[in-house]
């Protein structure tokens, strides 16, 4: 078990980040890191009937390069919760567990929580809900250089890296070319439910 893991905040992301979550001692997630763009911290995967999609959550404009990711307000101004929530719909919709799972879930997105890290905190708890991982989530309150450890994953899970860690395959809507791994969290949650906790 890691000691203390320390990881970015993120949009849905993949289940490794979780099974990193659930094998940790203490979690720590960066809040003081400078934004990064075109990163899992605003964007997530899914398997549509197309191929793999990715959704991001547009930020304001204008904000300084170096702004602390804390400080990340949601672009409200583009109409991207409807978006979201009709690709989720489309992809998943008929996936087993999509009914049970959806309306809270969407119930989240359309909150319009003002930072990107507070809307991102509440989807994650409930993530770890529906994955029954118990774990108090804290965030860092300064910045906390790169160093060379196992338990830093703040910028080696990424959609731009190849994830150097195995999945499970099972059942995917959009899987009859077979197994695609890597994509959102909500992937595992819709397809599988209660049995979701078993593939991380």
């Amino acid at each position: 078990m890691a000691d203390k893991l320390l990881l970015s905040t993120a949009y849905f992301p993949p289940a490794f980040y979780f099974r990193l979550i659930r094998d940790a001692d203490i979690v720590f997630i960066e809040r003081e890191e400078n934004y990064l763009k075109q990163t899992y911290r605003n964007r997530c995967m899914i398997l549509a009937s197309n191929g793999v999609l990715s959704l991001s959550v547009p930020v304001t404009k204008g904000v300084r390069l170096k702004a602390p990711v804390k400080d990340i307000k949601i672009d409200y101004s583009k109409r991207w919760q409807q978006v979201h929530i009709r690709a989720f719909t489309s992809a998943y919709g008929r996936s087993p567990y999509f009914l049970y799972y959806s309306e809270n879930i969407f119930s989240i997105l359309q909150k319009k929580q003002h930072f990107l890290i507070d809307l991102n905190h509440e989807l994650l708890q409930e993530c770890l809900a529906l994955l029954d991982i118990n774990k108090c989530i804290n965030y860092t309150s300064s910045y906390e250089p790169v160093e060379i450890q196992a338990d830093d994953y703040r910028y080696s899970i990424s959609p731009k890296k190849e994830q150097a860690f195995s999945a499970k395959p099972y059942i995917q809507v959009f899987g009859e070319a077979g197994f695609v791994p890597g994509l959102s969290i909500l992937d595992l949650i819709f397809n599988l439910g209660p049995d979701a906790a078993l593939f991380l």
